[in-house]
């Protein structure tokens, strides 16, 4: 009993203190990282075990990343089942299944998602969703941010010609918000058929093409922007985000690289040492992601990316390459 109660004292306020850095900056990044990563060792028991293979971190650089193949293998999450008010859950587009990621209160993941929109410098006009809304894939955590974003009567997805009558006719600036396939279907409905938006409008591609046969470079993607919405490659911003994540990174146009929010790190690792590698130099990304105060703050992607000196210029995915260290001890996890 003694356990519950302390509990139950100490997360509402963890909470509460995670959010007020994200929103007002009150906090140290580094002191409310090292106390989630403590917390989540010990409520955690998978990722307590995962632990025992690192030595114990001194600064928040050093927390041991957990792989994200952790979430479809082990309940990660640092509350009781019973108490999880969402679960979102992966695409399972690779064939190795769902990954799922637990939520005891969505009110952190709120915070990060208006926050990090505000800071990407999207222009805040009514924001047009080529997502499913959330009632339909309540297991999506882009719908559920987009829910946060786009008004009921404004989501469009997979509901072209609608869309295309609403483009033609409106005349005050709009963000399009959706996926790369989703734009892609859209252009493809389209045709040879050109939108003019008004001044100032903009759009936000998010995610890939995942379990598809198309693949499209990002230019010629932003290329069709041009053609069919006559918005230029600057009009166009990035997400990039996951499912294990609580917060995203941005950024617009061509050739920038993507950056977050204070309370989200991405450190580029090269893979032979287990170090930061240095500016301009390529390896694997590690997120700290201190929204992620219900499951794990530091996770590994698979994600190659190139060091900037502010944020990180994505490559694209390395599903062969895990650190040393980190493959072991996801090994030795995933084994249980």
């Amino acid at each position: 009993m003694r356990n519950c109660a302390f509990r139950t004292a100490l997360e509402p306020n963890l909470h509460h203190q995670v959010i007020r850095y994200i929103e007002h900056g009150e906090g140290n990044f580094a002191d409310l990282l090292v106390t989630a990563h403590r917390r989540q060792r010990d409520l955690c028991h998978p990722y307590s075990e995962y632990c025992k293979g690192f030595p114990a971190p001194s600064v928040w650089r050093e927390i041991p990343p957990l792989p994200l193949d952790a979430f479809r293998w082990s309940r990660i999450a640092t509350f009781p089942e019973a108490d999880a008010v969402r679960t979102f859950r992966t695409s399972g587009t690779t064939g190795e299944g769902y990954g799922q990621h637990h939520f005891a209160t969505l009110d952190v993941y709120r915070a990060a998602a208006l926050a990090g929109w505000r800071l990407s410098g999207i222009p805040s006009h009514r924001v047009i969703g080529l997502v499913p809304p959330p009632s339909e894939t309540p297991h999506s955590s882009l719908s559920a941010m987009a829910g946060w974003l786009v008004q009921p009567e404004d989501f469009f997805w997979a509901q072209w010609d609608r869309l295309a009558d609403f483009l033609a006719g409106t005349q005050e600036p709009v963000t399009l918000f959706g996926t790369a396939l989703g734009f892609l279907d859209f252009f493809e409905y389209l045709g040879e058929r050109t939108l003019t938006l008004p001044p100032g409008s903009a759009a936000m591609e998010t995610g890939g093409y995942k379990g598809t046969r198309r693949d499209l470079p990002k230019k010629d993607l932003y290329a069709l922007f041009t053609k069919h919405l006559g918005l230029d490659a600057e009009d166009v911003w990035n997400e990039y985000g996951m499912t294990e994540l609580s917060s995203q990174f941005y950024t617009r146009g061509l050739g920038a690289p993507h950056r977050g929010g204070s309370w989200v790190r991405g450190l580029v690792i090269d893979p032979s040492t287990g170090r930061e590698a240095a500016v301009g130099d390529t390896g694997l990304l590690v997120i700290f992601d201190l929204a992620n105060i219900d499951s794990s703050c530091v996770l590994q992607t698979r994600d190659l990316a190139i060091r900037h000196e502010d944020g990180f210029l994505l490559l694209g995915r390395d599903p062969a390459a895990l650190p040393r260290g980190c493959s072991r001890a996801a090994d030795d996890l995933l084994s249980r």
